[in-house]
């Protein structure tokens, strides 16, 4: 049975407030246990499963801090929802492989999520606006 937008909207803001509080196993909380992880260019490609992606959460919870996301718009459809977002927070390692130095950082994100039968998330294909964060970030 498909979900209803509103149920999309709680399960997503969810996500993001276990990344606000860097709660790795909150995140994988609102996954599935086979999902399909892709942070569009990530040097790990895609991957698949909670393992993977406790990795990349364990990675970015230490390269960035002090993190909240702002919705902007929501799309939905029958099992997905896609959001874009505004990120802000503090660069503290080495986010993206780029020197973070404490330096404040902003950028876009568009989320592609696509919800199981059960609610939890079973893709989830991020998009960043990568320029903005290398101009923040220069070397």
């Amino acid at each position: 049975m498909a979900l209803t937008p509103h149920e999309m909207d709680r399960k997503i803001d969810e996500h993001f407030a276990f990344e606000a509080h860097d709660d790795v196993d909150g995140v994988l909380a609102t996954l599935a246990a086979d999902v399909d992880h892709d942070i569009v260019g990530a040097p790990t490609g895609p991957t698949r499963g909670r393992a993977a992606a406790r990795d990349f959460y364990e990675n970015l919870f230490n390269d960035l801090a002090d993190s909240s996301v702002e919705s902007v718009r929501r799309l939905y459809g029958d099992d997905f929802l896609v959001d874009e977002s505004l990120w802000r927070g503090v660069a503290r390692g080495t986010p993206f492989g780029l020197a973070g130095r404490d330096r404040p950082l902003e950028f876009r994100m568009l989320h592609v999520l696509e919800f199981g039968d059960d609610g939890k998330i079973r893709r989830e294909n991020v998009w960043l606006d990568f320029a903005a964060i290398v101009r923040q970030l220069p070397q």
